[in-house]
């Protein structure tokens, strides 16, 4: 078992990390199409990770189990949840692309309780769950509006598909990635994402042009190195040390520091509101954390 701090640290970053990427998407989107976005991320992730595989001594693809994990998180992590958020942010702001994904800790919650013995709900797990989510909801409420303009409906719609499946393939990592190295478990499926959405980006955009000035090639770098292999490889350290249902809380607290950030960095305002859901998410996450 690593030491708590250590635990504590590797949350701090992944919360950080994402708190930051819904914007980074959003700023890349100006110059590069949302599918040869996903293929340009995982692309480069994928190039670093083998890399580290290979100076680490990780082997790759020991087991049965751990190419079917592959399959998993390229699929549905990589492909799917990843090609739907970069899709849905043409068509919905960021914080509401935030909120409809927050739904994801919701979905973690009931799988574990079905699948995952050793992580049932709780009367206080479902109370904090809830809360958490609802001072999601409430920080951005003001973009909830934008859910009746046109094509927004469907991309709040797919959004929250992507946001199960993710929680489905969180849980199938939980339940059999014990002892399979957490970079093993992005590496290859990182890749197959690149040669799919980019696959993807040939067949479906390929009369968008492709614009690689400084702001959209240092978002692609920035989610692909700090955002994916550095995120990822710490969240599947810690969902093999951690209940599914508590780490699945990041999502939750990511979109509080984005606002955090967003205050200390760029002076955006700190209304009622904003507090008022920051709140919420403190209390719900308190009390997931702290229920056993």
């Amino acid at each position: 078992m690593a030491p708590r701090g250590a635990q504590f640290g590797a949350l701090a970053a992944v919360t950080l990390i994402w708190g930051s990427t819904w914007a980074a998407i959003r700023i890349g989107l100006g110059g590069i199409p949302p599918f040869a976005g996903v293929a340009l991320r995982f692309a480069v992730a994928a190039l670093v990770l083998l890399g580290v595989a290979r100076a680490l001594g990780v082997r790759l693809g020991t087991s049965r189990r751990e190419v079917g994990l592959w399959l998993v998180n390229g699929l549905i992590t990589f492909v799917f949840s990843y090609g739907a958020v970069y899709w849905a942010e043409q068509r919905v702001p960021s914080g509401l692309t935030s909120v409809l994904f927050a739904t994801f800790p919701l979905f973690v919650a009931v799988l574990a309780h079905l699948f995952l013995p050793g992580d049932r709900l709780r009367p206080l797990s479902v109370l904090g769950v809830v809360a958490g989510f609802a001072g999601v909801a409430v920080i951005f409420s003001e973009d909830l509006a934008a859910v009746g303009a046109p094509g927004a409906s469907g991309a709040a719609g797919l959004l929250l598909v992507a946001s199960f499946a993710a929680a489905v393939a969180n849980v199938a990592v939980k339940r059999w990635g014990e002892g399979i190295h957490p970079v093993a478990l992005i590496a290859v499926p990182m890749g197959l994402a690149a040669v799919l959405m980019g696959l993807a980006s040939f067949l479906f955009e390929g009369g968008r042009p492709l614009v690689l000035d400084a702001a959209s090639v240092g978002t692609v770098l920035y989610l692909a190195v700090i955002g994916s292999v550095v995120t990822f490889w710490l969240y599947f350290w810690l969902l093999q040390r951690m209940r599914a249902t508590r780490l699945a809380l990041v999502n939750y607290l990511s979109p509080l520091f984005a606002v955090v950030l967003g205050a200390s960095l760029f002076g955006e305002e700190l209304t009622a509101r904003i507090v008022v859901g920051a709140a919420l998410v403190i209390a719900g996450v308190a009390v997931t954390s702290s229920s056993r």
